[in-house]
């Protein structure tokens, strides 16, 4: 009987450890001073400087990027989904005020592809320069026979850090305070399923068509990485007091702003106080789709909110400018129930 090895199954070691020396560059330019080993390790060192903080809080985020997925293999681009993957986690540590330090990733594949998932982590890395923080570490798991070929399934964890009494939770937004807004990318990592079956499925468009009112492909517009607000939340938040930060992430406006909404407060959105990107408008008029549940599945161009005192308001828009956002004050907190009111403008 011919002796069988783990390769025969489908489960390549050598490739892995191949894949782990191919990267090690890549991972290397993501470092910080507090990083004390290598990749390859069982795990991750990370030191923290006792002096630098008086009452240190950890904050974690984990997420991955759901069926934008399908949009980079059918595209075949793997260099931008892994900054999706790091956006969605840091983005999600840095409204509690936090700084985002190191990161970690799960990639999984049934067959492991070394120049696809080289790319693949090219683009985390990426995600980790734009953000500040370390790439520590990860899983790489080759499974066959549970994924297509060519297809692969990505998670992140991020750890950041906060002072206690710095931290950033909502608890002091008042009614009268102002909400402004930091414009997405485009749909950033969220309404793919619904934006998929829309766009493909019910228009009967194709990955590469061109459409009149984009500045790109359908697949280029909707693969455009997830904006990073990490670098320009801890810029603002040491010159003014942001009380309160919400990720428009999957939810939309309607679940994701009452998180941080304390009891008694409602915040009132003005429609059309920013500009919407067409690709919204696009997947709204395909699908027949209400405006209630564009708000709820979809960031319509809003990737941030943030909510400060009014007196704030026009400082804040300008100094957010200089930082290169686009940012525009969206809406207002009121006394209410605690949701989202959409209001259009006369």
């Amino acid at each position: 009987m011919p002796k069988i090895t783990y390769k025969d199954a489908g489960v390549d070691i050598k490739a892995g450890n191949e894949f782990v020396r191919a990267i090690k560059p890549i991972i290397k330019s993501t470092s910080r001073p507090e990083v004390l080993a290598d990749i390859g390790g069982f795990a991750g060192l990370f030191a923290l400087k006792k002096d630098k903080y008086r009452e240190p809080v950890l904050v974690s985020g984990t997420d991955g990027v759901g069926t934008k997925l399908k949009i980079a293999f059918e595209m075949g681009r793997h260099d931008t989904i892994g900054i999706d993957l790091v956006a969605m986690c840091v983005n999600d540590v840095a409204v509690t005020g936090a700084e985002p330090l190191f990161f970690l990733d799960y990639f999984a594949s049934g067959r492991l592809d070394i120049s696809k998932s080289k790319e693949v982590i090219k683009g985390i890395a990426e995600g980790c320069r734009q953000a500040g923080c370390a790439l520590i570490g990860g899983e790489t798991a080759e499974m066959p026979g549970f994924y297509r070929e060519g297809e692969y399934d990505l998670a992140g964890f991020a750890v950041g850090i906060v002072e206690k009494d710095e931290i950033i939770d909502g608890r002091e937004i008042r009614p009268g305070d102002l909400i402004a807004g930091f414009s997405s990318s485009g749909l950033h990592s969220n309404g793919y399923s619904l934006a998929r079956r829309v766009l493909f499925d019910i228009a009967g468009l194709k990955i590469g068509d061109k459409v009149k009112g984009l500045k790109a492909s359908i697949g280029e517009e909707i693969l455009a990485p997830t904006r990073i607000y990490v670098k320009n939340i801890l810029s603002l938040r040491s010159d003014f007091k942001i009380k309160g930060i919400a990720h428009i992430t999957g939810g939309g406006f309607i679940d994701n702003i009452p998180r941080i909404l304390p009891q008694g407060c409602q915040a009132t959105i003005k429609e059309g106080s920013w500009k919407i990107p067409y690709i919204f408008d696009l997947i709204k008029e395909k699908g027949e789709i209400d405006r209630q549940e564009m708000y709820t599945d979809f960031n319509m161009g809003i990737g941030l909110i943030l909510i400060i005192a009014r007196e704030d308001g026009p400082a804040f828009v300008r100094q957010a400018s200089l930082l290169g956002e686009e940012a525009a004050i969206i809406g207002h907190i009121e006394e209410g129930e605690n949701k989202v009111v959409l209001a259009r403008s006369n």
